[in-house]
This record gives structure tokens, C-alpha cells and sequence, in this order.
């Protein structure tokens, strides 16, 4: 007779009850819990107490300092802010600043697609090394090229224009990196019954691809508009007339100019105002895309 085996029996899962206990046994106690609300208030008041001086201290009348009574929200004056916005040159800047960042965006955001798609779901000889060849531009330090970017778009005709001051930021490795690393995930099977419908690639693109991509779009596009709005070397390189000046730059060189402090302020609020109001506007897809990009490790 031949010895039959039987199969463990399943070990059977744990009681509910054991599950709630061991859970509620990684939870920290009433000590630990008071602790972390302390500390993610101090980071917070941390966090927002330089935007809070700024305000407070842009709408103060202009005269000197004096801690911590020029940090009381009263008395309140307007005189910094219509300063700022009666004057021509911030307006000019503001608006070389918005063309800058604007432009800016909606080609980066575009041209990544496009490449991330193609890197992501297209089969030509030479693809993995045009990725990491373009890739490797993440090494090289910003600094190093600047030079050279400048007197290739100085021989063009392009100092003291938009074009110049915009194209040269266009090619960004990173955004083309996270936009193939999103696209890899969509399924094939929606492309192979695209391509079984007839639809052409520029359909695909559109109709699939950039749908889906909006999470990973606004997140790139927030950061690439902060990136932008904030940027000071290229833009005090390349406009060399005051016309041409950003927020940044035309904010940094008041303080050679004797401005008032509270006049500084109040064009550093305003200058925050629209970065504030994108992230506000992208908050939703900005999360999303932060959270998937996550979840896909």
C-alpha cells in the first residue's frame, strides 16, 4: 500500500479582534500623538512666518525697522503697493516675467509629451541610448553651459528678445524623464486598438496620451512655472536693458537703488501673488500626480 499525503490544512486568518489590537498597537499613544501635533505646528508657524513678515512688513509706512513692533499687523498702509503698481517698470517686468513663464510652460509641457511618448511606446534603433545620452544632461551643473548658451544666442541675434530668453530653457531632461516614466505605465492595448481603428499618431497623442497624462502634467507644469517665475541667472544674462528685466532680476537691482524697504516688499508680494494662484488653480492634479507618481515606486 502506498502512503498517501495530505495537504496542510490553510492556516486560518487571525480573529478580527487580533487584527483591531495589533493595529491599534501601532498606533502612538496620547503622549506621542501630542508631540507630533507640537512639532508639525512649530514646522508650520516656521514655514509661514517669513511670508507673513513680508506682508506685514510691506504694508508698513517707510521708516526703520524695529522688532518685534514692525511685525504687528497695525497701523496699515497702502502707500508701498500703489507705489509699486504706479510705476511703470514693474508692470513692464511683470509682464516680461508672466510672458517668460507662460510661453515657457506650455513648450516644455509639450515638447516632454511628445518625447516621453516616444521614448515610452515607440520602437527605433538607438532609443535607450538617445534616452540616457539626453539624460545625462541632469549631470552637468547649469553653470557650465551658461556661458556658452549665451554666446551661441548672442551670435543669433538673440540678447534682449523672448525668444532668446525662452528657448534655451525648452530642452528639460527631467520633465522628459518623469513624462516617459508615466506614459510606460498606460496599457498597450489602448495604442494597439487605436492603431487597429486607423488613428493616426498625432490622434493617439492627443486623444490618449495627454488625457491621461493630466496629473503628471499639472505637477510638471507647477514646477516648471516655479522654476520660471523665480529664475534670476539667465534672465539678468540675457536682457540687458531695463525693458527686458523679470520680477526677479528687476527686484533684486532695487536694492541698489536706495528703495524703500517696504516698497521692496510689496513688489516681492506681488510677485508671489501669481505662483501662489497657480499652485491654487493645479492643487488637485498636483496631488494626484504626486500620489500615483508615488504609488508607482
Amino acid at each position: 500500500m502506498t502512503a498517501t499525503t495530505t495537504a496542510p490544512a490553510p492556516t486560518p486568518a487571525p480573529p478580527l479582534r487580533r487584527r483591531r489590537r495589533s493595529y491599534r498597537a501601532l498606533q502612538p499613544g496620547p503622549g506621542g500623538t501630542v508631540l507630533r501635533y507640537v512639532l508639525l505646528a512649530v514646522a508650520s508657524v516656521a514655514t509661514l512666518f517669513p511670508f507673513y513678515a513680508m506682508v506685514v512688513l510691506s504694508l508698513k509706512p517707510a521708516a526703520a525697522v524695529e522688532f518685534p513692533g514692525s511685525l504687528l499687523p497695525w497701523p496699515i498702509e497702502f502707500d508701498a503697493y500703489a507705489t509699486v503698481l504706479d510705476s511703470r517698470n514693474i508692470l513692464r517686468w511683470l509682464l516680461n516675467t508672466t510672458i517668460y513663464s507662460v510661453v515657457s510652460v506650455v513648450a516644455v509641457l509639450l515638447l516632454a509629451a511628445m518625447a516621453g511618448y516616444a521614448f515610452a511606446k515607440k520602437r527605433f534603433p538607438g532609443r535607450e541610448t538617445m534616452f540616457w545620452s539626453f539624460l545625462a544632461m541632469v549631470m552637468v551643473p547649469y553653470h557650465v553651459t551658461l556661458i556658452p548658451t549665451f554666446i551661441l544666442i548672442a551670435k543669433v541675434g538673440g540678447v534682449d528678445t523672448y525668444w532668446g530668453l525662452i528657448l534655451p530653457t525648452l530642452a528639460n531632461a527631467q520633465a522628459v524623464f518623469l513624462m516617459r516614466q508615466f506614459i510606460q505605465g498606460l496599457p498597450d492595448e489602448l495604442f494597439e486598438a487605436a492603431t487597429i481603428d486607423g488613428a493616426s499618431e498625432w490622434r493617439m497623442f492627443v486623444r490618449i496620451v495627454l488625457p491621461l497624462c493630466k496629473p503628471i502634467l499639472a505637477t510638471l507644469g507647477v514646477f516648471v512655472f516655479l522654476w520660471h517665475w523665480n529664475d534670476l541667472l539667465w534672465p539678468l544674462i540675457i536682457g540687458q536693458s531695463g525693458d527686458m528685466r523679470t520680477l526677479t532680476v528687476g527686484i533684486a537691482s532695487l536694492q541698489q537703488e536706495q528703495v524703500p524697504l517696504n516698497v521692496m516688499l510689496a513688489g516681492s508680494v506681488v510677485a508671489f501673488v501669481p505662483i501662489f494662484a497657480a499652485y491654487l488653480v493645479g492643487q488637485r492634479y498636483f496631488t494626484e500626480g504626486v500620489t500615483m507618481s508615488g504609488i508607482k515606486g
